[in-house]
């Protein structure tokens, strides 16, 4: 369907400031993972709050095809009941991971360790995503892995019958490698360890102690050294999904940038190595604050209270992109009505995620007005210390965050900003328009999203 119904949508000046509560969709990194262990784990897994936009359902579907019985409650609430470490099954079919990247690279850690044959696709703007990252390493395993140039879908597994387990150094933070490797050890006889050079989100390791695994994590410089112990016996447990922080920074940043807002965002996921973005709007001067702080499912949950601020032009170092790598493009918006220069450094991992994000972003806001330049891996936004221009039409690569990035700007430029395709946002962020014009006081079409 996204491949040829786009969904041109516009974005204008609300009447009015931007009030009220909104609870947003589940996390997306737990999501996934939650499908995924409750399918290796022994027993039947209960999941409440799981985020119901395509790419979930894309795994939930594969773990189905997989042998799991995976059921619908409703409302969010999940059944799995699981195959345990190892019982996975041969699919019958083509697994299509629509355009999850996180989905495919985990199920390539996934399969590796289980001894079937399997064939993987997605979506066009899937299809031109490297997968390499994760197949090299995972083939020390024993898996074979064959794919089209530069290690692009659609991908044949033939996972291995009795699995190595892997001493791995990520070259590059990424969280999805890291998992990929996790998953693989599960299978393997000893002990598989991860080196990363920089920490990135620990949703992995946090469920896998959820489930009974045997977890060991230790510092090593700026990065940190996981370790473990495979052939363990998952057991079924209890899932509570977050709502996702990076779903959160959308309506966040639209309630800092609409004058006059006030807006309290329910049951928010604060994992420390996701929270990039909001110690980083926090330094710009943002009126953000964390109440009712919780702990759900091992995982650190808040209530955020945003109410409109003045920003200023911040630097933001390299070493924090592990933490906000899918935050940039909205922070690129916020940068944009800022007083003065922001600088993000250190965004090689930007060009290789659903677009060229780098390029994407920077063309999203020069064609709104906004001064914009790229040096090396930097991005530079010269912000204008008001609204920006808006007015113009952005192509959004079919990539969701580029999308609703373009449409918070519209929010808080002097004429509309249009953007050629907005159907991928339900992949993530199911509601999203519904949303922020609920909280401008119009959930009908008249609010300032709008079909353009």
């Amino acid at each position: 369907m996204h491949e040829t119904t786009p969904k041109p949508l516009q974005a204008r000046s609300p009447l009015g400031p931007l009030g009220g509560e909104a609870r947003v969709p589940g996390d997306k990194s737990i999501s996934h993972r939650a499908l995924m262990f409750g399918a290796l784990a022994v027993g039947t897994t209960e999941i409440t709050g799981l985020l119901e936009g395509e790419d979930v359902l894309r795994t939930a579907a594969a773990m189905r095809a997989l042998g799991a019985r995976v059921e619908d409650l409703g409302g969010g609430h999940w059944r799995v009941a699981g195959r345990g470490i190892g019982g996975l099954v041969e699919p019958a079919d083509v697994l299509d991971m629509g355009n999850s990247g996180t989905a495919a690279r985990l199920l390539c850690g996934l399969l590796a360790g289980h001894p079937l044959f399997a064939v993987m696709t997605g979506d066009a703007s899937l299809r031109k995503r490297p997968m390499k990252r994760v197949t090299e390493p995972l083939s020390a395993t024993g898996a074979r892995f064959t794919a089209r140039e530069g290690g692009r879908l659609p991908l044949t597994v033939e996972g291995a019958a009795d699995p190595l387990p892997l001493d791995y150094v990520v070259p590059v933070p990424s969280a999805q490698v890291k998992s990929a490797c996790l998953l693989a050890g599960l299978c393997a006889r000893g002990v598989t360890r991860v080196v990363e050079r920089e920490a990135t989100r620990d949703h992995t390791e946090n469920m896998l102690r959820h489930f009974g695994a045997i977890v060991q994590v230790g510092a090593e410089g700026q990065g940190r050294v996981i370790e473990l112990t495979g052939q363990p016996e998952l057991r079924a447990a209890p899932v509570v999904v977050p709502g996702d922080p990076s779903s959160a920074a959308f309506p966040a940043v639209a309630a800092l940038l609409v004058p006059g807002s006030e807006v309290i965002l329910r049951g928010v996921g604060m994992n420390p190595l996701r929270a990039g973005l909001f110690e980083t709007l926090l330094e710009m001067g943002a009126d953000i604050a964390r109440v009712s702080e919780r702990t759900e499912g091992g995982e650190p949950v808040a209530d955020l209270r945003i109410r409109a601020s003045a920003l200023r032009g911040v630097d933001v170092p390299p070493e924090r992109a592990p933490a906000m790598i899918d935050e940039y493009p909205i922070l690129a918006v916020a940068a944009a009505t800022a007083r003065g220069t922001t600088r993000m450094r250190g965004l090689k991992e930007l060009r290789v995620k659903e677009s060229d994000r780098l390029s994407a972003t920077a063309a999203l806001l020069a064609a709104n007005g906004v001064k914009v330049e790229i040096e090396g891996d930097d991005m530079i936004v010269h912000g204008a210390g008001g609204p920006a221009a808006g007015g113009g039409q952005v192509v959004t690569h079919m990539d969701h965050r580029i999308a609703m990035s373009a449409l918070v700007l519209g929010l808080a430029s002097r004429a509309p900003v249009a953007v050629d395709d907005a159907a991928f946002i339900e992949t993530s962020f199911p509601g999203f328009a519904a949303l922020v014009n609920g909280l401008a006081g119009n959930g009908g079409p008249e609010g300032p999203i709008a079909p353009a």
